[in-house]
C-alpha cells in the first residue's frame, strides 16, 4: 500500500506552478477571514510552500505552519524571508499524527485547518483517529477545525494520460513546463490517486518527473462521522468558498467543526 507522504518532496519545484493555474487564491480569502475572526493563534496543517500560510501572516494572523515535506518547507522559509515575515510565521518540519506542542489550555491553538485534502494523505484509519485526537488536544475548547477535502467526482474517470498543464515557470526563455496526468480510483482500498508526469523544457534539453500523489478516498458524511466519533461537533458543511451549502456535486467539500 502507498505511503500518503510519497511523492510530496517531488511535487515541490512544481507545487506553485500548478497551483498558479488551477485553484490560484481561490480559496485563501476563506481560509484568512476565518483564521483573523478565531480570536488566537493558527496551525497549518500540511503548510506546503506557504500558499496560504504567508497570506495569512500578511494580514497579521499568528500562524505555526507544520509539514513533513523539507523540500516544501525550503521553499516556505525562503518565501517568508524574502517577504519579511519570518519573524511571524513559524514553520516547522514534523509528523501530524504527533503534533510537537504542549496542550495546557491557554497554550492552545484557536483554530486549526487542514487544507488542500491534507487529512486524506493519511491513508489508514488508525492514523486519521490519532491526528484527530491530536488536533483535539491541541485545539482550544470552542475553537475551529476546518478541513478540506479531494472531492470524489465522477470526472476523474476522464483523466487517462491527460495534458493538464503547460506554460513557462518564471519567465518566457525560462523553463517550459507540461503536465500530463492521469488519475486512478482504487475502490477496493478507497484510494484516489493522482500519477503525475512533469517535463521541463530548456531549450533542446529536456527532464521528466514522474511520482504519484495518494488520498484516501472519503464522502463528507464519512469524515462528519469521524470527527463526531474524535468528539468534534460539526457546524457547517460547505460547497464553495463563500458560504454555499454542501452538496455532493459540489466541486468545493470544506467541513467547519469546533472544540466543544
Amino acid at each position: 500500500m502507498p505511503q500518503g507522504h510519497e511523492g510530496w518532496d517531488e511535487y515541490a519545484p512544481f507545487y506553485d506552478w500548478e497551483n498558479a493555474r488551477t485553484l490560484g487564491k481561490r480559496d485563501v480569502p476563506f481560509w484568512r477571514n476565518l483564521a483573523v475572526h478565531c480570536g488566537g493563534p493558527v496551525l497549518e496543517l500540511g503548510c506546503g510552500t506557504g500558499r496560504i500560510s504567508l497570506p495569512l501572516a500578511r494580514a497579521g494572523v499568528g500562524l505555526v505552519g507544520i509539514d513533513r515535506s523539507e523540500p516544501m518547507l525550503v521553499r516556505a522559509r525562503t518565501r517568508a524571508r524574502r517577504a519579511g515575515l519570518a519573524r511571524r510565521l513559524r514553520l516547522i518540519r514534523g509528523d501530524i499524527r504527533f503534533l510537537p506542542f504542549a496542550s495546557p489550555a491557554q497554550d492552545r491553538f484557536a483554530m486549526v485547518m487542514a487544507p488542500y485534502g491534507l487529512l486524506q494523505s493519511l491513508l489508514r484509519e488508525r492514523h486519521l483517529m490519532t491526528t484527530l485526537a491530536e488536533i483535539r488536544r491541541v485545539l482550544r475548547p470552542g475553537g475551529t477545525f476546518g478541513i478540506e477535502l479531494v472531492a470524489d467526482l465522477p470526472a476523474w474517470e476522464e483523466y487517462r494520460r491527460r495534458l493538464s498543464l503547460k506554460g513557462w515557470r518564471n519567465r518566457p526563455g525560462g523553463t517550459h513546463v507540461t503536465l500530463v496526468e492521469t488519475v486512478r480510483q482504487d475502490r477496493a482500498r478507497r484510494l484516489t490517486i493522482f500519477d503525475q508526469e512533469f517535463t521541463e523544457r530548456r531549450g533542446s534539453r529536456s527532464q521528466v518527473h514522474r511520482f504519484s500523489l495518494s488520498f484516501r478516498t472519503l464522502s463528507v458524511p464519512q469524515m462528519v462521522k469521524r470527527l463526531e466519533k474524535a468528539g468534534f461537533e460539526i457546524t457547517a458543511l460547505l460547497g464553495d468558498y463563500r458560504g454555499k451549502a454542501w452538496d455532493p456535486r459540489a466541486d468545493v467539500w470544506v467541513i467547519l467543526a469546533k472544540n466543544p
